[in-house]
């Protein structure tokens, strides 16, 4: 489709050139566009559509990219990047050699600092805020945050820092009431309380007077007038915190918005600008169900999206299932999630046992400090949470809950590598970071029905426990209804083979099965990573002259280091090889195309093993006639 005004920008500066009443009409095309590009090519959706005037507002209002432009987690990125010059690309974002799905340094100079995570924007803003006043530059510092970002204790400890300083930064508070799930807490209620009040109505009619008529360098100076201003937006939160406040405005009027931002790149000294949008906007569904719509499959945009046709269930189903039928049987079950109900498999369990349901918000340190809490008092906290974000409570982990050794539970889905999101949210550095934790027992399942067995023997055990299993759907085992309770550190022998053991921890059973049958290699899952099964560890190094190990984490650190400690420790000398992920991070492909670049394949392994024989007096070069030379 052809554009008027969109198809001739091709970077910001091609924007600026355009009348302010021709931006109207740049936003209506640039929300068609995502429309039809993230329908085709699936993506982060909702909160992009929510954005677009103000994407536009702010390149049209800032010299980007020497102003500097700071997105929180990114989600709502994608405007940015088609006006960055990327328009074209679009289409390959999350794919493999695609445009990243979130801001990249490595991608543009328009993307300043690199996210994935939530709350990181205000203080990568107040450091290059610092940075600029140190080498005498002028440069404006934008973070633009969205309000589940606030509930987020790394944000409230930038905003307390901001207020002390004197930098010129500008913190624009995205408010459309959503993260991915509805946002909780506090800080919702307040910003609720906020657009509910007489007083905003009256700010959101006059607010656009007194900002025309009243002097930029005059606007809220004093003590007196902070507390008048607080009177008519409750804003006094940021201003006791040493932070001007400003607003709330309406998001989607680009007029306004380009007066406001204009205003107040006039105005020193930290600055909050509170912008109302409304997430989805412009796509009938995605703003009537924006859970639904955040990060989506291709759809066609007359029916939306429809409802997957894979008929595996998933592993966090098989959580979902397996904590409500546990939680009619104990009334000690807790189940606890950082802003993830729908991601982690909660939304059965919130409606069934809303009492024993807590959403903390994007608060992954409270979560687990949370849970340690109510351990302390006797009941069975599960704390549902994404490796990758678990990576962020991991103080919390060792020192409120593994060194008191406290009953709690950790479900941690997406675990190894998830696809698309790329290496933000890659989970291949748990088992390195969790297995260094003494008091804490560690399970990886290689099925859906040792996934639910796991739960329940984590469930069992009087201590930490982490049960860590991937993203989508198993192999396709049916899950019984009844939960066995695993021998702590005992492995499962799959295959009896002849000079090769394979140890495999957790998801990738499958291509170790292909591969001990192809080779004829011994094959055991292993199920437990600490504490792990020595005897059948030093039972193989007496027997095979060759053991592999295999994990989606990463090499250094991971069940294969752990492996090769015990071998070390016991003086043998047989070859071991570590299958895992290298130490290197990997960027947004399908999870199939992140292991084949990891060399996790069936073909790789195969390689490996042969290259491995080949200097190895047992090897026979008709062992593996049937195998191809790779």
């Amino acid at each position: 489709m052809k554009y008027e005004f969109l198809d001739k920008i091709n970077d910001p500066s091609d924007l600026r050139i355009l009348s302010v009443n021709d931006l109207n009409i740049v936003s209506e095309e640039l929300r068609h566009f995502l429309i039809e590009t993230v329908s085709q090519c699936g993506g982060h959706f909702g909160a992009s559509l929510g954005a677009v005037e103000l994407t536009v507002a702010l390149h049209y209002s800032f010299n980007t990219p020497d102003d500097k432009l700071i997105w929180d987690v990114g989600h709502q990125c994608y405007g940015h990047k088609v006006l960055t010059g990327r328009r074209e690309e679009l289409h390959t974002i999350r794919k493999k050699n695609g445009l990243h799905p979130f801001p990249s340094k490595d991608e543009s100079i328009y993307d300043t600092f690199g996210v994935g995570h939530s709350s990181t924007s205000i203080s990568a803003a107040i450091g290059m805020a610092i940075a600029s006043s140190h080498k005498n530059e002028n440069k404006k510092v934008v973070a633009i945050i969205g309000d589940g970002g606030l509930s987020a204790g790394m944000a409230f400890e930038a905003l307390n820092h901001m207020g002390t300083l004197k930098n010129d930064i500008l913190v624009v508070l995205n408010d459309n009431e959503m993260s991915i799930s509805p946002n909780v807490g506090a800080m919702t209620n307040y910003l609720t309380k906020i657009l509910s009040s007489k007083a905003y109505s009256t700010v959101k009619e006059g607010s656009k007077n007194i900002l025309k008529k009243v002097p930029p360098s005059n606007l809220f100076l004093t003590k007196t007038e902070k507390h008048i201003k607080g009177l008519l937006a409750p804003g006094m939160l940021f201003e006791e915190m040493g932070i001007n406040y400003y607003g709330p405005i309406d998001g989607h009027d680009t007029h306004f918005l380009i007066k406001t931002l204009k205003n107040l790149k006039k105005i020193p000294g930290p600055k909050l600008l509170h912008v109302i949008t409304k997430k989805g906007k412009g796509y009938l569904p995605a703003e009537t169900d924006p859970v639904k719509y955040h990060a989506v499959p291709t759809f066609d945009t007359e029916k939306g999206v429809e409802s997957s046709s894979n008929n595996k269930i998933t592993y966090t189903k098989v959580f979902d299932n397996w904590i409500c039928d546990l939680a009619e049987k104990d009334p000690r079950i807790f189940a606890i999630t950082p802003a993830m109900k729908e991601g982690s498999g909660l939304v059965n369990f919130s409606k069934k046992f809303p009492e024993r349901y807590i959403d903390v918000g994007i608060a992954e340190q409270h979560s687990v400090t949370l849970a340690a809490g109510l351990a302390c008092e006797g009941q069975k906290p599960i704390v549902c949470i994404y490796s990758t974000f678990l990576q962020r409570a991991y103080d919390q982990l060792i020192h409120d809950v593994a060194l008191q050794n406290l009953d709690v539970l950790f479900a941690v889905d997406r675990a190894g590598f998830v696809g698309a999101d790329g290496g933000t949210h890659s989970g291949v550095f748990d088992l390195s970071y969790l297995r260094c934790i003494p008091n804490i027992l560690i399970m990886a399942p290689s099925n859906e029905e040792e996934c639910k067995n796991m739960l329940y023997t984590g469930y069992l055990h009087n201590g930490p426990a982490v049960v860590r299993y991937p993203r989508g759907s198993g192999l396709g085992v049916t899950v019984s209804k009844n939960s066995q309770n695993y021998e702590i550190g005992i492995s499962n022998k799959i295959r009896k083979g002849k000079n090769i053991m394979i140890l495999c921890f957790g998801s990738l059973l499958d291509i170790c099965l292909d591969v001990s049958k192809e080779l004829d290699c011994s094959l055991v899952d292993m199920r437990f990573i600490k504490p792990i099964d020595q005897d059948i560890i030093l039972q193989s190094a007496e027997k095979y002259s060759l053991i592999l190990t295999v994990e989606d984490n990463t090499v250094m650190g991971g069940a294969g280091s752990a492996v090769n400690e015990i071998l070390l420790k016991n003086n043998t000398n047989t070859k071991v090889i570590n299958i895992g992920v290298p130490d290197k991070f990997y960027n947004h492909a399908t999870r199939e195309e992140q292991l084949e670049a990891s060399d996790i394949s069936k073909e790789s392994i195969i390689s490996k093993i042969k290259k491995c024989l080949e200097n190895n007096d047992l090897y026979d070069p008709n062992q593996f006639s049937n195998i191809n030379n790779t």
